[in-house]
């Protein structure tokens, strides 16, 4: 997914720890066992000493070493850096959701997220939570997408799933299923085409991206026999968007688009709501895949799977995904220093022959 390992410009990448009795500890450690991701970044992990070494010694893993500091000013380049965001010991219950758990993983992502703001690391990657145990004073949200979004004042923003085949987003949200008709409505999906075209173009540097919109109902309605939202909200907003000289099309019926391979044939996939768009990546992707937040004006990325309680602690997880993440949040910072820099000097990017 990424060319950085050519690179000599590494970033500071800020990783949250997540829920101390999933599986997040462990794909850190498996990734940064790798000395050549340090090639690629300078990590500092938000999260405990303790912890860290309490699933290092469960994964029986002797080569992982990691610094800890005090505090980002301390930071040390070419090594895995560990900022303590709590000094208690922490009751690890491994494959448990509890409280605990969720404490912890808010105070690693508040640390995170200040140094984010302050400019004190370039991007974020985030550990997987569980969206339960989170709710606490502090947090009240669906998961880190709202969350993010709101510390970073974005209300245009979009979750977006990420892998070498497939880029999937949402309209709707973590939202019951029942409550997503209500939720689809003809600015929101218009919002959410442009919040997608701006990141196709700024992010993945792709000029002219070509984006599908699915329809709600099976066989997107049928021309109204099963549901009118395509007629009456979807297609007209999607016409709207195309009128403003972005090219999306649609809706098409899901289960034919993805059965027929259709997505090949766009850049982008923008779904009515969750698990319309994230079972089909997952089935194709889940191993690779990135969860990435667009409309921010920070970068954050996580790995595409959630804390993993079933396997957690068995030295099983794929750290596959999670590595991903660090590239691809990579990527999309350098991908954005570009177009900032093309858009602001478009004569001399002319000059010079540049059709980015």
């Amino acid at each position: 997914m990424s060319n950085l390992l050519e690179s000599e410009d590494k970033l500071t990448v800020g990783i949250t720890i997540g829920d101390i009795n999933g599986i997040g500890p462990e794909v850190i450690i498996k990734t940064f066992t790798d000395n050549r991701m340090l090639q690629v970044c300078t990590p500092v992990i938000y999260g405990s000493t303790k912890a860290i070494s309490f699933h290092k010694k469960a994964l029986n893993n002797t080569e992982f070493n990691f610094t800890t500091i005090k505090n980002i000013e301390e930071l040390i380049h070419k090594r895995t850096n560990l900022i303590n965001c709590w000094e208690e010991e922490a009751k690890i219950d491994i494959g448990q959701p509890t409280p605990i758990g969720g404490k912890y993983a808010f105070l690693a992502l508040q640390a995170a997220c200040k140094d984010l703001a302050d400019g004190n690391i370039d991007v974020l990657v985030t550990g997987p939570i569980d969206k339960k145990t989170m709710q606490q004073e502090g947090f009240r949200f669906p998961g880190h997408t709202e969350f993010l979004a709101q510390q970073f004042n974005s209300p245009e923003h979009l979750m977006m799933l990420v892998s070498d085949r497939l880029r999937v987003a949402t309209v709707t949200g973590h939202v019951p299923v029942k409550k997503v008709p209500e939720e689809i409505t003809h600015e929101k999906i218009i919002s959410k085409i442009k919040v997608m075209n701006k990141s196709l173009k700024r992010d993945f540097n792709i000029r002219k991206p070509r984006i599908a919109v699915l329809g709600l109902n099976p066989h997107s309605g049928d021309d109204g026999l099963i549901g009118s939202e395509e007629k009456e909200i979807i297609a007209p907003a999607i016409k709207a968007a195309f009128d403003q000289g972005i090219l999306v099309y649609g809706p098409f019926p899901a289960d034919g688009f993805f059965g027929m391979t259709k997505f090949k044939n766009f850049d982008g996939v923008l779904a009515m709501y969750h698990d319309q768009g994230l079972v089909p990546f997952k089935s194709l992707s889940f191993d690779s895949g990135v969860n990435f937040t667009a409309g921010l004006p920070i970068v954050r990325t996580s790995p595409d799977h959630g804390t993993g309680y079933d396997i957690a602690g068995k030295n099983i997880a794929s750290e596959d995904s999670f590595r991903s993440a660090i590239y691809l949040a990579c990527d999309i910072f350098n991908n954005r220093i570009t177009y900032d820099e093309v858009n602001a000097n478009p004569l001399k990017y002319s000059k010079l022959g540049g059709d980015r």
